[in-house]
């Protein structure tokens, strides 16, 4: 195979799976779970894998020597097309191991962004993709051409290789100038969006990729959002009117999972994407409890909330698909090691009251219990006090109406102003510590789902 073809698909292609354990590195129970996920999601077919523990790099080659006859051996054996590091290689090591293998050689980040490029499905998307593709790739323009490079150059001897390369990073340049300039607009664009729904309560799942915050998404809400068991399903936020029991409505939005070790370059190029969970009230920090690398990839997603700076927010933390969960003595040490945590399934919609109960519990710590007096005919207050908050009792004289409500406290100032409205009393909400035992609510998946509003 020329190893001058940069196609970074890999689908339907053969692969080997390789990754370089440093010394000081905690790994997991199997080390090549991970990277066989995110192979197997972008449409190739896994025929071997490799490992080796080191204690730091070779710089030119990434592995040792010995490792590298080994691995070639292996492409030789199982006839494969391209091979797969579950590390990030610099540009030289990549042309040197493809140099010695004679085949294509990628590395997690390349595969990463193949999969965000066929999973990307709005406007939105496919740009900050792009945008993440094209940073990745100017600094290895050189290497890719490399099959130019016996065109002899010098002053009076610039060879038609020369020329090309220097014109095709000048047009990536611009280009990445243009997706940059764009994108910055819809981020504009999104903050407006998201900072004018700012009266109602929002509330943002995140998690690790795969961790199932689409299918929570949809059984809170109907959304019928895409849900499937692979890595990056979801790369576009979705908002929709969760009907939170006791409550009223609020908003719920999916965003793109995280992943250990998510390429920066790709965190900035969805800063728009993300800018739901920076807006949120709450966060739901969803984990796959069956998932032997769970506490693993709870460390990898608070990380990355600490990038984004979002990291302050309230949070709770759910764990998901206990369903798939054969050994009781996990839950037991997972309750254990997470006292505060909730755990769910969203596929057999079990805990899904104690759920509702808990994110109820926790955006009541921003509400203020208010008594309000005003005309009998503001009927106008009172639908906005409605779909701002609960209104818990009326009671009407001649001329005025009194009412009992639960409301957001930012959106106190506003009411305070009006000459329409009388404050006449307010106080915090404290709710009660929750009772893990308590299932008698209505299950949000038993509400009437709204309309879809983003």
């Amino acid at each position: 195979m020329e190893t001058e073809d940069r196609n970074h698909s890999v689908a339907s292609e053969n692969c080997i799976l390789v990754r370089l354990i440093l010394s000081q590195e905690v790994t997991e129970l199997d080390p090549l779970a991970e990277i066989r996920g995110l192979a197997e999601t972008a449409g190739s077919n896994v025929v071997g894998e490799l490992i080796q523990k080191k204690a730091r790099p070779e710089p030119s080659t990434y592995l040792g020597k010995g490792k590298i006859q080994e691995l070639k051996g292996l492409v030789e054996h199982t006839d494969s097309d391209v091979v797969i590091f579950d590390n990030d290689l610099s540009p030289g090591q990549v042309k040197n191991l493809e140099s010695e293998l004679k085949v294509k050689v990628l590395d997690r980040t390349e595969v990463i962004l193949d999969i965000f490029a066929n999973h990307a499905q709005t406007h939105e998307a496919r740009l900050a993709v792009e945008l993440a593709q094209m940073e990745y790739s100017l600094p290895r323009l050189k290497r890719m051409w490399t099959h130019l490079s016996r065109i002899k150059h010098g002053i009076g001897m610039r060879g038609p290789g020369e020329k090309q390369l220097e014109t095709d990073r000048r047009l990536a340049v611009k280009r990445i100038h243009d997706l940059k300039s764009e994108l910055s607009l819809i981020e504009k664009r999104k903050e407006r969006q998201v900072a004018s729904r700012r009266e109602n309560m929002t509330v943002s799942l995140v998690g690790y990729t795969n961790a199932g915050k689409s299918t929570l998404m949809n059984v809170l809400t109907k959304a019928e959002v895409l849900a499937q068991d692979k890595l990056f399903a979801t790369l576009d936020t979705r908002t929709r009117r969760w009907r939170l029991p006791n409550w009223g409505p609020i908003l719920l939005s999916d965003t793109v999972g995280f992943i250990r070790n998510l390429p920066h370059k790709l965190i900035a190029s969805f800063k728009a994407t993300l800018e739901e969970a920076h807006q949120a009230d709450l966060l739901l920090h969803v984990a796959d409890a069956s998932n032997p690398s769970v506490a693993s990839q709870i460390v990898a997603v608070s990380e990355v909330l600490s990038d984004l700076g979002i990291s302050e927010k309230s949070l709770l933390l759910i764990f998901n698909k206990i369903d798939q969960v054969e050994d009781p003595t996990i839950i037991a040490a997972l309750k254990n090691q997470y006292p505060h945590a909730i755990f769910i399934s969203a596929v057999e919609e079990t805990g899904l009251p104690i759920l509702a109960k808990r994110v109820s519990d926790a955006l009541s710590l921003s509400f203020c219990d208010v008594e309000l007096v005003t005309d009998i005919a503001n009927g106008k207050l009172v639908d906005e006090v409605i779909s701002r908050g609960e209104i818990l009792s009326t009671n009407y004289g001649e001329e005025k109406m009194t009412l009992h409500c639960r409301l957001p406290q930012r959106y106190l100032g506003r009411l305070a102003e009006s000459q329409q409205v009388t404050i006449v009393s307010q106080r915090p909400i404290h709710p009660e510590d929750p009772d893990p035992e308590d299932s008698s609510e209505k299950s949000p998946s038993d509400t009437d789902p709204l309309d879809e509003v983003a």
